[in-house]
């Protein structure tokens, strides 16, 4: 892996906590079986070994697209956890074309709950860049809490509305250095964003970014009553079924659910430079020795190739999602279990290169 790679990988993963749950919703597979291209569903296989019997995948090389899962049907939702951030960062690219925010309009202007708190002066640009001075997560004791338990207990540690996150964001120090990755800032930035278009952050993000590409079954949830029998069950690294990641206040970091099959029309519009908000991906700020955007990171590897990408980590789950635009090739790697996936979609990505 490269290094700034590693280095954010362990920052994006910090909030994840293990959990265990049931919902009578969500189905789980009950056999290893196999669905879409079999090559690459051997390849994957192979790749992600036993501790992720349920996976997807998608390799999109020009217009040739191929998808594969394993232990899953096609149509199956993953949490993507953190490249739900992708689409935040798109929905603000989208709000500047559409004239309804700057990048330094500050969330105070739009949030009046923030005014008289140092919050106030946070712009969206230091939000969607994580330089905001925000932490990472919460930093009280209710949310030290709210960690443990769910460590022993399984339940989701970030129950929590949006307007309580933000009148408790009121509160918090601004004292991150730059480049603190923040799951609290791309909430205020969702809901900054939400509110200057008027609306709320689950109906925007299916009106200008999944409904534009086409997306058939990706999702924003705030309410577990959304589940439905299409949403995979998630175990954590020990192999304990996890309780699903849905929460209203947190939808903008880490509340999007998505097949494979959608996955991979999302990279293809990105790859043809079609999806909104493709301003997004231009590389603004250091984080660490890479570059980020509105949300997109952008790393040069090893062997010199750009690559711009982000990954996902939950309790249940592990995405990521990696583009090759000099090359016009992009791989997605989703899997239904609580370990980073990066090194392997770092490889699924590099093969798909070699292959091109």
């Amino acid at each position: 892996m490269h290094p700034s790679i590693r280095l954010i990988t362990l920052a994006l993963a910090t909030t994840c906590a293990l959990a265990i749950g049931e919902h009578p919703a969500i189905a789980a597979p009950t056999s290893p079986h196999v669905n879409g291209d079999t090559a690459l569903a051997q390849e994957v296989t192979e790749l992600a070994g036993p501790e992720h019997p349920v996976v997807a995948a998608a390799v999109v090389d020009g217009d040739t697209v191929r998808v594969a899962t394993v232990g899953a049907e096609l149509d199956d939702r993953f949490e993507v956890g953190s490249i739900s951030k992708t689409i935040t960062g798109m929905l603000f690219a989208e709000a500047i074309s559409q004239g309804e925010v700057q990048p330094d309009t500050t969330a105070g202007s739009l949030l009046p709950v923030l005014r008289g708190s140092p919050a106030e002066r946070i712009t969206l640009s230091d939000l969607a860049t994580h330089r905001s001075g925000l932490p990472v997560q919460p930093p009280t004791a209710d949310q030290y809490v709210r960690n443990q338990v769910a460590q022993l207990t399984g339940s989701f540690p970030y129950r929590e509305s949006t307007a309580n996150r933000l009148a408790q964001v009121r509160d918090y120090p601004l004292d991150s250095p730059p480049g603190t990755y923040s799951n609290v800032g791309y909430e205020v930035l969702g809901a900054a964003l939400a509110r200057a278009a008027h609306t709320g952050f689950d109906d925007l993000a299916r009106e200008r970014i999944l409904a534009p590409l086409g997306l058939q079954t990706a999702d924003v949830l705030v309410d577990p009553t959304q589940l439905t029998a299409k949403d995979l069950r998630g175990k954590d690294t020990t192999g304990r079924t996890v309780e699903p990641w849905i929460g209203e206040s947190m939808a903008p970091a880490s509340g999007v659910r998505a097949d494979i099959t959608d996955m991979a029309t999302y990279a293809s519009k990105i790859l043809a430079g079609t999806a909104p908000g493709m301003n997004a991906l231009v590389p603004r700020a250091d984080l660490g020795t890479s570059r980020i955007g509105w949300a997109w990171i952008t790393t040069t590897t090893d062997d010199g190739r750009e690559i711009t990408w982000h990954d996902g980590q939950t309790s249940g789950f592990a995405s990521y999602i990696g583009i090759d635009r000099h090359n016009g090739v992009a791989t997605i790697l989703l899997t239904a279990t609580g370990d980073s996936v990066v090194p392997l979609g770092e490889k699924l990505l590099a093969q798909a290169v070699a292959d091109h």
